[in-house]
């Protein structure tokens, strides 16, 4: 570790301050920031969520899988949001979220791919590394000390310093995604809602669409033809109980749509809030959704869950609910019990319209 000892120092010197995820690897890398003096200016906080429960608490989701650079976003994505939570004097570009995830050398042979990524979030930009090693060429001390070279190196950069990367063999990719001026806006909740269209949204189709598929497309159509409205594609991007998305994750998403399509980010979260940024809307939403909705273990009791739906009445939202499979069986509008007082609000599109069994879980984990 000596010989990060002089760059470690000029990044605890930094006016930078951070917060550290790791699981799977990477915790040489939190030790070789922690033992130098200097640590407690820089280091706000570092969590090690090793196993599949401590990770899906930090996260508030289950990932698809636990080592991928999907879950190291969402790491980063978390530790930044919690730099902002932990230290609101410093000033938000001096904040930096680092996360690492990492398959790596064991007492037993994996049947996986020996493999690691790093991720930065900061205000303005998400850069991530991503490296593919050769299996069995290394210990797992030699693995591991190679991760801590890499997030050493990008941190370094991310603190206005230059530390090169280790000289390996294998490719070391590295991808930079800095953040358009209304993703900062948003971010910064200077606005609620940023838009590629100047159109008021009134047909609105919420979801991460990740990725778009067919049936996506599918429930737009049909939507757009009983309704004669023009549909907005809706993302979530700064949600209160998720960590938030990366500028990454936020260009992905937005890549997948047509010029002749809208779309547009929010940080409404529940669609109470949703009711409120965009009265008068129509919603486009599944099944699998609209229980969600109706579920009261997502709010604080059942009054509070009832408060949250009378806001459809108030902003005038309806919703247009095709069926969807939820544990291997479809549920359509029938088969839920809707709440009488916005029980008018909800139409349903029957399965002999549509039905799709397709999502973009199953799409995500067969791509993987």
């Amino acid at each position: 570790m000596k010989k990060y000892l002089d760059i470690v120092k000029k990044i605890h010197s930094s006016p930078y301050k951070i917060t550290f995820v790791s699981s799977g690897g990477g915790t040489n890398a939190i030790s070789a920031l922690l033992k130098v003096p200097g640590a407690s200016n820089t280091i706000l906080e570092s969590y090690i969520p090793y196993s599949k429960e401590s990770m899906d608490s930090f996260l508030n989701k289950v990932p698809d899988h636990y080592c991928s650079l999907d879950t190291c976003l969402s790491m980063a994505a978390n530790a930044f949001k919690k730099s902002k939570e932990i230290d609101s004097k410093t000033k938000t570009k001096h904040l930096i979220g680092v996360a690492v995830t990492a398959n790596l050398a064991t007492t037993y042979e994996k049947k996986g791919e020996h493999k690691f990524f790093v991720v930065i979030q900061t205000s303005s930009y998400t850069k991530y590394l991503k490296c593919i090693l050769d299996k069995g060429k290394r210990t797992r001390d030699e693995e591991e000390n190679l991760i801590t070279g890499c997030v050493i190196s990008v941190l370094a950069k991310s603190c206005k310093l230059d530390f090169d990367l280790p000289k390996i063999q294998e490719d070391i990719k590295i991808e930079i995604v800095n953040a358009e001026k209304p993703w900062e806006k948003l971010f910064n909740n200077k606005v609620g809602f940023i838009s590629n269209s100047k159109i008021t949204p009134e047909l609105i189709f919420p979801g991460s669409f990740n990725p778009l598929h067919e049936g996506h497309i599918r429930m737009k159509e049909l939507a757009e033809k009983k309704t004669g409205m023009h549909t907005t594609f809706e993302i979530c991007a700064n949600n209160a109980d998720k960590p938030p998305l990366t500028f990454y994750e936020i260009k992905r998403t937005i890549d997948q749509f047509q010029n002749n399509e809208s779309w547009m980010l929010t940080s409404a979260g529940r669609f109470s809030e949703k009711a409120e940024m965009f009265p008068n809307s129509v919603f486009i939403i599944g099944a699998d959704t609209l229980l969600r909705v109706f579920d009261e273990k997502f709010y604080k009791n059942y009054k509070d869950m009832m408060e949250h739906i009378e806001r459809f009445n108030d902003h005038n939202i309806n919703f247009l609910v095709f069926g969807r499979k939820v544990n291997k069986k479809f549920i359509s509008l029938k088969k839920i019990n809707i709440p009488e007082i916005i029980r008018d609000r909800c139409t349903g599109i029957d399965e002999n319209t549509f039905r799709d069994d397709i999502s973009s879980t199953t799409i995500r984990l067969t791509k993987n």
